[in-house]
């Protein structure tokens, strides 16, 4: 089997593209990406000592895509991912990279007959009708309940039948737009395809930011004692996400992508779920612990454009159809993501700092 990954130098193509080249030395695995977030250089060498051949290319560009030659499957990982690209009204980066790309990417897949996995994102779910849920507001977190607005919420979570109508920032709509074409190309040619909308992915080889990849942000920033901001929501850090290792993540990618037909035309939320989540509060405590460092933090108590208080995965649906569950939890994410910082502090000061 070849495997194409897009996005494959980022911080999740490039933990499935070692993980899958790994565990199968059979599997030919190919890694693209066009490099562009800083950092990313940083996976190369990985990359190369797990055997897996790194093209240099972008989605956006239809021939870059067809060059990677003739395929058996691909896991679409390529994005835009920041919740606030576009705010600044640079829009055609994200319009391009998440939607066009998704297109490029199906359109190899069709001419080549290969299954299609594409992760998306918990951000498909729109911000409006995800501030007027029910919670209630516990001493370092917020905490769904049971008793709510819209249907598919429960103290378990955001289900895939919460409804989707309203805004979402231009992250989350283009990576709708191309589930959407998905659904299309699987209905027009028989496209074999999965997709799974990920919470928030953790770990290490994260070049985390504030707008995306919190949690190595809030890591990073404790370790190399920069000052931080509790934004939105009375500024107390009580927002919440549910996390998701990439070892657990690649558990279930092998197991999609050995079994294409039994997984085409599912839509699965995947994630922590309740039992492996953090409030920014829960994890300062835990970084403040792992780095014996404390760091300023500020209090900003008006919300950003496009933030949530509370996003946990309900995954009865996959839970449903699969053995598959998460097996690391919110602990052992952050001292994943400590230990890797810690060992690599030079090369992520130049790449981050």
């Amino acid at each position: 089997m070849t495997v194409l990954v897009t996005g494959g130098a980022g911080f999740v193509g490039a933990n499935l593209s070692i993980a899958l080249a790994s565990r199968d030395p059979s599997r030919e695995v190919i890694a693209f990406d066009n490099l562009k977030r800083r950092g990313s250089e940083l996976n190369l060498p990985r990359l190369r000592a797990a055997g897996v051949r790194f093209v240099h290319g972008d989605v956006r560009e239809p021939s870059d895509v067809e060059a990677t030659g003739p395929i058996d499957a691909i896991v679409e990982c390529s994005a835009e991912p920041s919740v606030m690209a576009g705010v600044d009204g640079g829009t055609e980066f994200v319009v391009h990279t998440n939607l066009l790309g998704a297109y490029n990417c199906l359109e190899l897949a069709r001419r080549s007959g290969a299954a299609f996995l594409f992760l998306s994102t918990s951000r498909v779910y729109p911000t409006a009708a995800l501030n007027q849920l029910r919670y209630e507001e516990g001493e370092t977190r917020f905490e769904l309940l049971d008793d709510q607005p819209y249907p598919g919420v429960s103290s378990r979570g955001i289900a895939e039948d919460f409804p989707l109508e309203g805004a979402r920032t231009l992250y989350g709509a283009t990576k709708l737009g191309a589930e959407l074409l998905i659904q299309e190309y699987a209905e027009a040619y028989g496209l074999r395809a999965v997709i799974d909308r990920c919470g928030v992915i953790a770990g290490s080889w994260q070049m985390g930011k504030v707008d995306q990849g919190v949690f190595t942000h809030w890591v990073v920033s404790h370790q190399f004692g920069r000052e931080l901001a509790f934004i939105g929501y009375g500024g107390q850090g009580k927002q919440v996400r549910d996390m998701l290792h990439p070892d657990d993540l690649v558990e279930l990618v092998e197991a999609q992508l050995a079994a294409p037909d039994e997984w085409a035309g599912a839509t699965l939320n995947v994630g922590g779920g309740p039992g492996c989540s953090l409030s920014l509060r829960e994890a300062t405590d835990i970084c403040a612990e792992l780095t014996g460092r404390t760091v300023p933090i500020r209090s900003e108590p008006e919300n950003r454009a496009g933030d949530i208080p509370i996003y946990v995965s309900d995954c009865a649906r996959l839970y449903a159809r699969s053995d598959w569950r998460p097996a690391r939890d919110a602990r052992r994410i952050m001292e994943d993501i400590y230990g890797w910082v810690r060992d690599n502090e030079r090369a992520l000061r130049t790449a981050l700092v």
